[in-house]
């Protein structure tokens, strides 16, 4: 290497892993996804709904020369979680990093105005999506003593937010999660990380909540891109576990 050269020093970090980005045809996941692949790994879209945006994800990482699937599970339902695991693990090899990034929000004005359907549901899809999912990659996470499972978490978590108590409460859960899991991993090769975040700039935020840069301190939605590369990092570094990584502009000097 020359002295000033420019190189990409993600680039060969995941080669040869095998990646599981949950809710990732768009958004925050996309992003996640397609650093991964710039980074090496191989990588699974999970869809609900958009198959072609899942598809067009799929065919950017392959242009990378990589491998990459979509696979439609609804991961709120457990089974389907399961078998969304399983189908990626048959087609590109055990999984080695997980992003439990699906989520949900349904913002409501008061919080008498929250069912218990609604209520249900967020808790499935936000928080026990993760928890199936982890517990299904982990057996071949501990024979190979290699994993990174990196959650996905909100500044909600931490201050009550906007959107309403079942998101709130779904998001806190996500950061209990991890911090047990990474406790109980930690001498087994497989780090444990969530990452929290305020308002990124997507097209879910923008039509699911208010966005509203004056709240953010550094006066600005985040872009996915500054997620992603924290995601990247996490998925890289064997030194970082049990961790809540802040990413919001500043938004804990605000409450």
């Amino acid at each position: 290497m020359l002295i000033g050269e420019d190189v990409d020093m993600t680039s060969e970090l995941l080669a040869g892993k095998t990646a599981l980005v949950t809710g990732s045809s768009r958004g925050i996941g996309r992003a996640i996804a397609i650093v991964f692949a710039e980074a090496g790994a191989n990588v699974a879209i999970n869809y609900v709904n958009d198959a072609d945006a899942a598809t067009s994800a799929v065919n950017e990482i392959i242009d990378m020369g990589r491998q990459a699937i979509a696979v439609q599970a609804d991961v709120g339902d457990p089974e389907k979680a399961r078998n969304l695991a399983q189908a990626v693990s048959a087609e590109l090899g055990p999984i080695d990093v997980l992003v439990n990034n699906a989520g949900i929000g349904g913002r409501v004005a008061d919080p008498q105005d929250l069912t218990l359907e609604q209520w249900t549901t967020t808790m499935n899809v936000n928080l026990t999506s993760a928890f199936v999912l982890t517990n299904a990659v982990l057996t071949s996470m501990r024979e190979r003593k290699w994993g990174r499972i990196i959650n996905v978490s909100s500044t909600a978590a931490q201050t009550g937010g906007s959107i309403g108590p079942h998101y709130a409460a779904s998001k806190a859960g996500i950061i209990g999660l991890t911090h047990g899991y990474a406790k109980m991993l930690v001498k087994e090769g497989i780090t444990v990380n969530a990452i929290a975040m305020a308002q990124i700039d997507t097209d879910l935020v923008h039509s699911s909540t208010p966005a509203d840069p004056s709240r953010i301190p550094v006066g600005r939605l985040g872009s996915t891109s500054e997620i992603s590369d924290v995601a990247c990092l996490l998925a890289t570094n064997a030194y970082i576990t049990g961790q809540t990584i802040s990413v919001n502009g500043g938004m804990y000097f605000t409450s």
